[in-house]
């Protein structure tokens, strides 16, 4: 029997649309590379169970790779509540010293009526839980990514936001009956 599972974690497509925005769920993806989806479509394994968090760019990414992808709210992006579709820059302009500060310890901190990096963490551990032995398929966030290497390694939040996870990499990760595997981060 197959007891461990073999997650091939994706980061969504670029947002199609500002750079430097907090972008909402509903931010469309550029489905413009096609040569990277030709190469993470060929790595992929068939038969997998596909998870996409609920955002339109995930299920648009994992619809553009040939996925049947079942939404999981837990595997979402950070919420930054209010800071949500708004610009950093106009953020730091407005608030200042404190949005430094929130950056300062920003494994922590919670954006007002948002949640931290550690709460994303939570989520994420209960979504893993519920995951079945096999190959899964998780299009998701950067910081989703970040989450899963965090329970993984057993990391501090502050040092799981160290994890460059670019647009359309792809991580490998495996859970073990008793351990984690960390096969590769970041791969495009």
């Amino acid at each position: 029997m197959d007891r461990e599972t073999r997650l091939w974690l994706i980061r969504h497509a670029p947002v199609d649309g500002p750079r430097g925005v907090i972008h909402a769920p509903d931010a469309p993806a550029d489905l413009s590379d096609a040569a990277a989806f030709a190469s993470l479509q060929v790595r992929l394994p068939a038969y997998a169970l596909a998870v996409c968090s609920p955002a339109r760019r995930t299920r648009e990414t994992a619809a553009k790779l040939g996925l049947t992808a079942a939404e999981d709210d837990t595997f979402r992006e950070q919420d930054f509540g209010d800071w949500t579709g708004r610009r950093h820059s106009e953020i730091e302009a407005e608030l200042g010293a404190a949005y430094r500060a929130f950056w300062q310890s920003p494994g922590n901190n919670r954006p007002p009526r948002g949640e931290s990096f550690a709460d994303q963490i939570a989520r994420a551990r209960a979504g893993l839980a519920r995951l079945p032995a096999g190959d899964v398929v998780l299009v998701v966030h950067s910081g989703t990514i970040r989450a899963v290497l965090a329970i993984a390694l057993d990391l501090a939040p502050e040092l799981a936001l160290r994890f460059v996870i670019d647009p359309l990499s792809l991580t490998r990760i495996d859970r073990l009956p008793n351990a984690w595997r960390v096969v590769s981060v970041n791969e495009r």
